[in-house]
């Protein structure tokens, strides 16, 4: 049974292996017109950053993927299909994921804080006065810590499977995940291709410490006491068949965000914005919009 449910686990955390992305044209601004996706790195705290963007709306909207996780492999159906004309989307990968090696991951107790950062600084790097962030899992954490340390600077933010702190039972869910041996070849091929079989292995265990890091503490708080200082307009989305983060988690940000939004997706498992693309795009542009 505990073979079953950590197979479960493993599916919606890894996503469905992506299909073969399309090649990224490298277009200057001028003959874009919103619709190519360019891919680039920048330097950002000491770090090359990867990241990719598209679309030429007034409204700049950053992507955080979650763990072990890059624009390309996270966000391919917002990349492609989300509102160009009324959307500027970057996707970024965070420093020691996708294409933003080196230096390598690790996962220091204030990891989640220097993504935040990370991730605003490259904002400003790119020259975005203000911007909406949409985070998965890790990157919805990331994108909580964001808003509430960055205020002036997000507009509106949208998280889906996130959790603020770390429980017991979260403990055993990322344990069952810990060593990718035991992984499907369907869910491990896509990671070992981008990563190689030793740094996916290597990268997996070490986030299931890092993560785990946080339960440690008496109330399992990652970022609870920021909750309250996150004004901007949030939506968050849950799926009621998440194997990973249990609802109490959305319930929990809901409750203290101050005016947000809860959206229950009664057939939604952790990667519901790749399962159910066309919906998710729908209610989050609406929101954004």
């Amino acid at each position: 049974m505990a073979r079953r449910i950590a197979g479960r686990a493993l599916r919606a955390l890894l996503l469905q292996p992506p299909a073969r992305a399309a090649p990224f044209t490298l277009r200057g601004p001028a003959a874009s017109y919103g619709t190519s996706v360019t891919s680039a790195k920048i330097q950002v705290n000491g770090v090359h950053l990867h990241y990719q963007q598209t679309g030429e709306g007034s409204h700049a909207v950053l992507l955080l993927p979650g763990m072990l996780g890059s624009g390309q492999t996270d966000f391919g159906p917002q990349l492609k299909s989300m509102n160009k004309q009324l959307f500027t989307i970057v996707a970024w990968d965070p420093r020691g994921y996708g294409q933003s090696i080196p230096p390598s991951r690790d996962f220091p107790p204030d990891f989640f804080e220097r993504d935040a950062k990370d991730a605003v600084d490259l904002m400003q790097a790119l020259k975005f006065k203000k911007f909406s962030l949409l985070g998965w899992s890790d990157g919805g954490i990331t994108a909580l810590i964001a808003a509430a340390k960055y205020p002036t600077l997000i507009h509106k933010l949208v998280v889906w499977g996130a959790n603020a702190s770390v429980t017991q039972e979260d403990v055993r869910i990322y344990n069952g995940i810990r060593d990718v041996s035991k992984w499907s070849e369907k869910v491990k091929k896509p990671l070992e291709e981008l990563y190689g079989h030793d740094y996916f292995a290597k990268t997996c265990e070490a986030w299931v410490d890092g993560i785990c890091q946080f339960a440690e503490k008496s109330d399992g708080n990652i970022c609870q006491q920021l909750l309250p200082d996150i004004k901007c307009p949030t939506f968050i989305i849950h799926g009621e068949k998440d194997p990973l983060v249990p609802q109490a988690h959305a319930e929990y940000i809901h409750k203290h965000i101050k005016g947000s939004r809860l959206l229950l997706m009664p057939e939604g498992k952790h990667n519901l914005h790749l399962r159910f693309a066309e919906d998710f795009n729908r209610q989050v542009e609406d929101f954004l919009h």
